[in-house]
């Protein structure tokens, strides 16, 4: 007769406890990091959707004849034929306001670091 002499081969308990405890902190380190990323990432691209209002309105300024403290209307740079083809959105969900000629566009968001 033979006889099979085989040993159990596997993970033992303690050792997938502790596979499972570095997993688990390594995500409590990943997961701040992620969020905080996001949210420079969504300021950054907001400070850019600003940047392009302030050229456009500049622009419409120097091609209407226009000086400080005139103001356009959203309808006065975006569309199919004018400066813009869409107004730009905060990715944050914030609105923005074009304002006058000499002063910055703004955004709702302002308080969370979205200015010029």
């Amino acid at each position: 007769m033979r006889t099979r002499n085989t040993s159990a081969r596997g993970f033992t308990l303690v050792e997938i406890m502790i596979v499972v405890a570095i997993i688990g902190l390594l995500t409590a380190i990943a997961i701040p990091n992620f969020a905080k990323s996001r949210k420079s990432a969504q300021r950054n691209a907001c400070i850019k959707n600003l940047s392009t209002l302030e050229s456009v309105k500049q622009q419409w300024g120097l091609e209407k004849g226009k000086t400080d403290g005139d103001s356009p209307t959203e309808a006065d740079l975006v569309g199919p034929l004018l400066f813009l083809k869409v107004m730009p959105a905060c990715p944050a969900g914030g609105s923005y306001t074009i304002g006058a000629i000499g002063g910055n566009a703004t955004c709702s968001n302002a308080a969370d670091g979205h200015v010029l």
